[in-house]
């Protein structure tokens, strides 16, 4: 079966590649707006669901689809991508010396058969100071990740107090429970 990665994300590609799987990236734009009654817990499925949906019908027989959403979630809000700086250091901000949960969406996907799923991480935070929080922002451009950071970059390095979960996970896929879930196809 050949593999298919529904994802721009170089994250995941990088997570893929390093557990020696072989894949074709395949993407189409996807409107990831959700219902406003959707519990936050259930939102990166449903957003993995509706781009595995995009996606589907053009899956051949012989192929498997991997798509996947990730989500930041602090005192029942959910961060996005961060549209500007400001935006990004008030985010950093809010998770400075707090406990959040990042929750990957995952749905595995061929002609005959779905699996869906989600794993939960908490990643605790030492306080940041704005400088530190100025720095990152200004080196690292984390626009287009969920919460304004990425564990894998320098604020991972000097401001992850605790994590308890999968490291993968954080960064934007779930490499265990993907490689199990992907057994599941052959």
């Amino acid at each position: 079966m050949k593999l298919i990665l529904g994802s721009k994300s170089p994250r995941r590609k990088e997570l893929l590649s390093s557990i020696g799987m072989q894949f074709e990236i395949r993407t189409k734009e996807t409107d990831e707006n959700y219902p406003e009654t959707l519990p936050i817990e259930q939102v990166a499925e449903y957003i993995a669901q509706l781009k595995a949906d995009d996606l589907i019908e053009d899956l051949k027989d012989d192929e498997i689809l991997l798509c996947a959403d990730t989500t930041v979630q602090i005192d029942n809000i959910l961060l996005g991508k961060p549209k500007d700086a400001s935006e990004a250091s008030k985010m950093l901000s809010l998770l400075s010396g707090r406990t959040h949960v990042v929750t990957t969406g995952v749905v595995i996907a061929s002609n005959e058969m779905e699996l869906s799923f989600s794993v939960k991480t908490e990643v605790t935070f030492k306080p940041l100071s704005m400088d530190e929080i100025e720095y990152y922002i200004e080196t690292y451009q984390p626009f287009d990740k969920a919460g304004s950071y990425g564990i894998q970059e320098w604020i991972g390095y000097i401001g992850i107090q605790k994590i308890n979960g999968s490291y993968n996970n954080v960064v934007g896929l779930p490499t265990h429970e993907v490689y199990q879930a992907l057994q599941k196809f052959e």
